[in-house]
């Protein structure tokens, strides 16, 4: 059904997940995923679930520390569709399996998320970077 509501509902929820992003807080991320969520990231295999998502998040933390700016919402008219683009201002902290060595590098990247919302919460969250650019950024 479409309803302002459902669309103003939605971008909420966006708004909240990545205020807790950025202010490190992995359990209001959490709160805002359905229990089943579809994570697909980057490049990546989907992985279902949210305790696998929390183990995602940990994995991230060792690995990274990232803050999000210039962040833009937008869902669809009945709330089930959204997505968000952003720019990502990070420093690669510990080696990431396949991936360059770890030694303090900063990186801006721009990037995005495809999210489908059922019941309040996400329950699909699919992230695209470019891959190549953040490798170039870290390399040097």
């Amino acid at each position: 059904m479409t309803s302002p509501a459902a669309r103003t509902d939605a971008i909420a929820l966006l708004v909240r997940y990545y205020a807790a992003f950025n202010a490190g807080n992995w359990q209001g991320m959490l709160d805002c995923l359905s229990d089943d969520v579809a994570h697909d990231v980057n490049q990546g295999e989907r992985v279902a679930g949210k305790a696998a998502f929390a183990q995602f998040l940990g994995h991230m933390e060792r690995c990274y520390k990232e803050r999000l700016e210039d962040i833009v919402v937008m869902a669809s008219d009945d709330g089930t569709r959204a997505a968000a683009e952003f720019v990502v201002h990070g420093a690669y902290l510990a080696t990431d399996e396949g991936l360059p060595e770890a030694d303090g590098q900063t990186y801006v990247l721009p990037a995005g998320a495809f999210i489908g919302i059922e019941g309040g919460k996400i329950n699909r969250l699919t992230m695209y970077y470019n891959l190549a650019d953040w490798t170039k950024q870290v390399v040097g």
